[in-house]
Parts: C-alpha cells; sequence; structure tokens
C-alpha cells in the first residue's frame, strides 16, 4: 500500500505527541515569526495536520482556523483540542484553495511544513492571497531544498581530508534541480506520504508572482535537543523560513 497522510495520521501524532524535538524546532521558528500577543488577530493554519502549530497560536489568543486535507489528521486534531482546549478549530479541506475560508478574513495564515505537500503552489498561493487581508502576513515552513531534494543523502564514509570534527557529517544534496513529487524510502520519515520538492527560487518567485512582498527569511541552525536527537543534522539548516506580506 503506497503510505499518504491519511495512512500515516495516526504514528505521526503519536510521535509527536511523544515529542519530537525537529518538529518542536520546526513550529518554534515559525512561531517566531508572530507576535508573543495575537490576542484579536484572525490565523488560518495551512495544513494543519494535529494541530500542532494550531495550538501553539490560540494559546498566544489568536482565533485559529486549522485547515488540513487529510480527515484523520483532523480527526487527532480534534481529540487534542478535546484533551487539552486551546480554542483552535478545524476543517477539512485543500490547501490548493482554502474554499472554507471567507475572502479578506484573516490577518495571518501559517503554514507549517505543508507548502512542500501542495501540488500546486501558485494555486495555494492564489488561496492564501485571497484569505488575507490587505496588509495580512503568511509565515511559513518548508524542508530546507537544498538539503532534502530528491537523492539527498548523508555521506556514507569518512573522507580522510575532512576536518575531524566534520567527518561522518557530509550531506548529499542530491537532484536538487529535479522538482516534483518523491516520496522518502525511510520508513520512519513524514516524507514516505510524499513531498513536492521545489527550490528556493520557485518559492520566492511563486511569493512575487502572487501579490506578497517578502519581509524575512531564515535558516535556523538547530538546536541542541535536535542535534542529540539527529546528530547529524549539525552544521545543516534543516528547514527554511519565510514570511510575507500580502501587498493590496
Amino acid at each position: 500500500m503506497t503510505d499518504t497522510w491519511d495512512t500515516i495520521a495516526d504514528w505521526y501524532a503519536e510521535r509527536l505527541r511523544r515529542g519530537s524535538a525537529m518538529h518542536e524546532f520546526a513550529r518554534d521558528i515559525l512561531l517566531q515569526q508572530l507576535p508573543e500577543n495575537l490576542t484579536g488577530s484572525r490565523i488560518v493554519d495551512l495544513g494543519c495536520g494535529e494541530g500542532l502549530v494550531s495550538r501553539a497560536l490560540a494559546l498566544r489568543g489568536a482565533g485559529v482556523r486549522g485547515v488540513d486535507p487529510a480527515p484523520r489528521m483532523i480527526a487527532h486534531a480534534w481529540i487534542a483540542e478535546a484533551e487539552h482546549p486551546t480554542g483552535a478549530v478545524y476543517t477539512i479541506g485543500d490547501g490548493c484553495t482554502l474554499a472554507p475560508i471567507g475572502d479578506g478574513t484573516a490577518d495571518w495564515v501559517t503554514a507549517g511544513l505543508s507548502l512542500n505537500n501542495v501540488p500546486d503552489l501558485g494555486a495555494a498561493l492564489t488561496a492564501v492571497h485571497r484569505v488575507l487581508l490587505p496588509g495580512g502576513r503568511l509565515a511559513f515552513t518548508v524542508p530546507h531544498p537544498c538539503f532534502e531534494a530528491p537523492g539527498a543523502s548523508w555521506a556514507p564514509e569518512t573522507v580522510d581530508d575532512d576536518p575531524p570534527d566534520t567527518r561522518g557529517r557530509r550531506r548529499t544534496v542530491g537532484d536538487y534541480l529535479a522538482e516534483g513529487f518523491w516520496r522518502s524510502d525511510n520508513p520512519e520519515g513524514a516524507r514516505r506520504a510524499g513531498n513536492q520538492h521545489r527550490t528556493l527560487s520557485t518559492y520566492l518567485t511563486a511569493l512575487l508572482e502572487q501579490g506578497f512582498a517578502l519581509e524575512a527569511i531564515a535558516e535556523p541552525a538547530p538546536t541542541e535537543p535536535v542535534r542529540a536527537e539527529q546528530p547529524l543534522r549539525e552544521g545543516l539548516p534543516p528547514f527554511l523560513v519565510v514570511k510575507a506580506v500580502r501587498l493590496p
């Protein structure tokens, strides 16, 4: 059976429930792009999954509506909300249309590790532009395109000429220019459900074409908990963070 986000939803939700330094890092670097106090803000969380980001935003005072196309993921989001209420609400919906969301009804759209899953980036950004108020902002993270391209891997052996502190930590980039859908062969990786690889320039150009202005871009270094969980990640940014404003 080919994995989908629905078929891995139970595994994914349990992984996050047990604690995942990498996912918590991805959440935290996204939250850094938003104000600490979000009281009165209306936020759409595109590709919310089981609600990791949505819950954190709601706890800052925002009115949050999480949207995800995987019914099983939304079910887990509602379970988590019932166990520890935050006020976040969840809807099954396609990130390429955001059909359940009205025009000009959001101050922010967040997309934590989700735009790399939508099949049509231009359509998704058009939908984000539609639901945002003029001057509203989009903040998103994606797996860093330079290091998570199809065919990327860890160097299988030490290179004698490498400095001692870098041996065994070289990343083979893979087919960076080969844009399109691919699946990881890692049975314990979320990208076994599929991933859309796009270059940095594709993401940034699409933002400009769809009526956004770039406000911030970051490549945060992995934290100590991430390095402890995945030592080979030291020295490489696992995620790209982008914030953009909707132009009038």
